[in-house]
């Protein structure tokens, strides 16, 4: 049985698409352009809310053109396509301003959650396809090499039909500042890694039931910390995932045992994988397992040097350019995504409200 799984995003003809960059926290300065320069992608232009912060990241990155702001960015009529990284809860004003000013734009690719709530995602989504942008989001999990290459042995029928699926998280996220100001923490800036990914391997569930507390060491206000969610789905598969952002007094004094373990179940065989991004910034590739029937006695083991953080991020802006060429939707398009959102808005009503919900009922 061959160990060749496609795990690496397809990239599109022309690698110099002119891109604009908005926003200089982490996931920009540190994933983005790290993972542009690597793929030979061409970001030309950048702006922040501290112009400093932007003269800095632009000498880092060695970004020709800074833009005080975003505005000026957006009357710069050479960028085609705009990368967006700011916070979840100002991002759909953003957007709204880059399709309102930047006729010229051919696409845009904004961060998960495209927004805090589906009806501004749907209202930025129809702007853009009135626009004639394209819309793509930066739902990168999908892009870890170890959830793609899943994703290919699912294609392919390997373990048979898909029976139980889990994530195991045991890990602290850093909380951004401004994740103190949102409705929802863990759900919309965290689990929606996990959603999403049971959206790519099984597609939109029909039933969700969900459970939350707080996380003991997050001081600020907030409901959602530690999640626990079950997705039922028709055909009969069953996803449930364990977001544990606590996992003990880890730094508060005792021992650590954090990790990221996932696992898919089928008729035919199992896999099994790890993700590597809690050892970041120790480039730690994620890595997957599997057996099947076909061929007992056996864990075949694929590896590869790829890892999540950067270098996922290839992935996310190649399938938009990709799009953009091939006059497609983009693989993780804004249309695509609601249906992530409104699963988030399906796991926090379910949590809060302490009952079974639909993803349809959040996209009426």
């Amino acid at each position: 049985m061959s160990l060749t799984l496609k795990y690496l995003p397809r990239l599109p003809k022309r690698l110099d698409w002119r891109i604009g960059c908005v926003g200089t926290g982490f996931i920009m300065r540190d994933c983005h352009l790290v993972a542009y320069r690597q793929a030979g992608f061409n970001p030309v232009a950048i702006t922040s809310r501290d112009p400093a912060n932007a003269v800095a990241v632009a000498k880092q990155h060695g970004i020709p053109s800074v833009h005080r702001t975003l505005d000026d960015m957006l009357d710069d009529d050479s960028i085609e396509v705009l990368d967006v990284a700011v916070p979840p809860d100002i991002q759909a004003d953003v957007l709204r301003r880059a399709i309102e000013r930047g006729k010229h734009l051919r696409g845009i690719l904004a961060q998960k959650p495209l927004a805090m709530s589906v009806v501004d995602a749907r209202d930025v989504i129809n702007r853009c396809a009135k626009a004639g942008i394209a819309l793509a989001v930066n739902q990168n999990m999908r892009y870890d090499q170890s959830i793609r290459a899943m994703k290919d042995l699912l294609n392919r029928g390997t373990i048979g039909t898909p029976v139980l699926a889990t994530i195991e998280m045991r890990a602290i996220p850093h909380w951004m500042p401004w994740s103190e100001k949102l409705h929802s923490l863990a759900t919309f800036v965290m689990s929606i890694h996990h959603l999403d990914t049971f959206r790519y391997w099984f597609g939109t569930p029909d039933r969700v039931l969900a459970s939350t507390r707080p996380d003991p060491r997050t001081k600020f206000t907030h409901t959602d910390g530690i999640n626990l969610y079950i997705l039922e789905y028709d055909n009969g598969i069953r996803a449930m995932s364990c977001d544990d952002v606590w996992t003990g007094p880890a730094r508060e004094g005792s021992e650590s045992d954090i990790f990221i373990r996932w696992r898919v179940e089928g008729t035919d065989g199992l896999a099994r994988g790890t993700i590597g991004w809690p050892s970041y910034p120790a480039r730690t590739p994620s890595t997957l397992d599997f057996t099947t029937k076909q061929q007992p006695g056996y864990w075949l083991s694929p590896r590869w040097k790829e890892v999540w953080f950067p270098d996922a991020f290839v992935g996310t802006m190649a399938q938009l350019l990709c799009a953009i060429e091939d006059g497609t939707e983009p693989e993780i398009s804004g249309r695509d995504n609601l249906e992530t959102l409104a699963l988030c808005e399906a796991v926090f009503a379910a949590a809060k409200e302490h009952r079974v919900t639909t993803v349809g009922e959040f996209l009426r």
